[in-house]
């Protein structure tokens, strides 16, 4: 998918397939659902080889999210860019994350930490979590302590001004980083991109959402968290 993903278990008790059903789930996520292979089902529905009623139920329920963020942010976040093909990896990756915590939960584990690009989903704990400096790649900005949560950032700068505001189609570049506190990957992945392509306003717009805590850097290092935010400890900023 693009990205590394680590799994770490602390249950006394591990099934030996527990750890290959998650690499197994996400690679086939990669391989359905991917914008860049031409053989995937997003590929093949963007070029209008499947029609909606031929879509798989998971398909169907990213496309479903999309849409739900896209109205929800007038638009600031959506998929379906002009001059751009259909691209769901903003949903993709936390949802498909979040299933992968599920399997374990399911296989009966309760102590994990499942981190995918530096997008974490946590069970058990507590958990220290560690959010990078958006300016100094070697220093965190602040360190969470999660127990049965999960955390995502969007920021510009591993993959630069990547994250477009769709209501203009130019790069959102009001903030440095954002990172957001759910209860799922699922919300917290799609919180962060869809709040950071909104700009400095998309800060209170996350954190009106219900279950979301937030900690977002300004451009010149002005910190904006929402008082809940867990916060275990902070290195300089």
């Amino acid at each position: 998918m693009g990205f590394p993903v680590s799994l770490r278990v602390d249950d006394t008790v591990v099934p030996d397939e527990a750890g290959d059903a998650v690499f197994a789930w996400l690679r086939e996520v990669d391989a359905r659902f991917s914008p860049f292979k031409a053989d995937s089902e997003v590929s093949r529905y963007d070029r209008g080889e499947l029609s909606a009623d031929e879509l798989s139920a998971d398909l169907v329920e990213v496309l479903d999210l999309c849409e739900r963020y896209r109205v929800a942010t007038g638009g600031a976040f959506d998929v379906r860019l002009p001059g751009r093909g259909l691209d769901p990896c903003a949903v993709v990756k936390g949802w498909s994350v979040q299933r992968a915590a599920e399997l374990l939960t399911g296989a009966g584990l309760s102590r994990f930490c499942l981190n995918a690009g530096g997008d974490v989903v946590v069970s058990g704990g507590p958990w220290r979590v560690g959010v990078r400096h958006p300016d100094i790649a070697d220093k965190l900005c602040t360190v969470l302590d999660l127990t049965d949560a999960a955390v995502a950032t969007s920021a510009r700068y591993e993959r630069g001004d990547h994250i477009l505001d769709g209501r203009t189609g130019r790069p959102a570049t009001g903030l440095d980083s954002l990172t957001v506190v759910a209860p799922t990957l699922t919300e917290a992945d799609a919180v962060a991109t869809a709040a950071f392509a909104q700009g400095a306003e998309g800060v209170e717009w996350a954190a009106a959402r219900e279950g979301c805590e937030v900690y977002a850097v300004l451009p010149g290092g002005h910190v904006l968290r929402t008082g809940g935010f867990p916060t275990a400890g902070a290195a300089a900023a």
